[in-house]
């Protein structure tokens, strides 16, 4: 287990049991990527909200969880996935779904992964960029590369097959790279997700290079 999970799985077993500090550092370790992802589902303007809901039932429910690091980010995902449909639902709207997902039920992806894509482009011009892939690229890429899950977590998180998430993060981040060499555009304030246009991260990233670099480590690592 690396430091970063040892130090997390301590923090869950200690705020189990009631201690409201490791809860903090449980917060502040999980929360900015899990808000990363509620964004993916429901947009800028409601995120915080949803994610204060999924943050009230794991507060609730987390004396019942049982794993390590790792299965405590998918299962805060998947709580945080199940408040965002309802939020949806609530409203009577969807998200926005590109694509017919169930040709990739049984094909596995011809690769892993390559989990760098926070250090190719800063956070929110990743964010950004994901918007505008249809939504079962956008979560599978989030949950693998934002949230940190791996293949078997993200997949019981979208109840979808391990093998059929690899490989919508797959052309998900092929889909980024060529959003980015094709220079992208701004994204409107009222867009919905799935359907924002990207655009210039603070501090001028050089985001053409870093996708670039990302996808070709996708094709070697995923």
């Amino acid at each position: 287990m690396q430091g970063d999970d040892a130090e997390l799985t301590a923090a869950v077993r200690a705020a189990q049991g009631g201690d409201e500090t490791a809860f903090r550092t449980v917060y502040r370790t999980v929360h900015p990527r899990l808000l990363g992802y509620v964004r993916t589902l429901v947009g800028d303007a409601e995120a915080e909200d949803v994610a204060s809901e999924a943050w009230l039932q794991i507060a609730r429910d987390l004396e019942r969880f049982t794993g390590d690091a790792d299965r405590f980010r998918g299962w805060a995902a998947r709580i945080a996935r199940n408040r965002a449909l309802d939020h949806i639902r609530m409203r009577g709207r969807r998200p926005a779904i590109g694509g017919d997902d169930s040709e990739l039920a049984g094909r596995a992806g011809d690769a892993d992964t390559a989990g760098e894509a926070l250090e190719a482009l800063g956070t929110g011009r990743t964010l950004a960029l994901i918007a505008q892939l249809p939504q079962d690229q956008a979560e599978a890429v989030v949950l693998r590369v934002v949230v940190g899950l791996d293949a078997k977590s993200a997949a019981g998180v979208l109840g979808k097959r391990p093998g059929a998430v690899r490989t919508a993060a797959h052309r998900g981040l092929r889909r980024l790279a060529e959003l980015v060499t094709s220079g992208g555009g701004r994204t409107p304030a009222d867009a919905t997700p799935g359907q924002r246009q990207s655009h210039t991260g603070a501090g001028g990233v050089n985001a053409s290079a870093g996708v670039t670099q990302l996808r070709a480590r996708t094709q070697k690592d995923m």
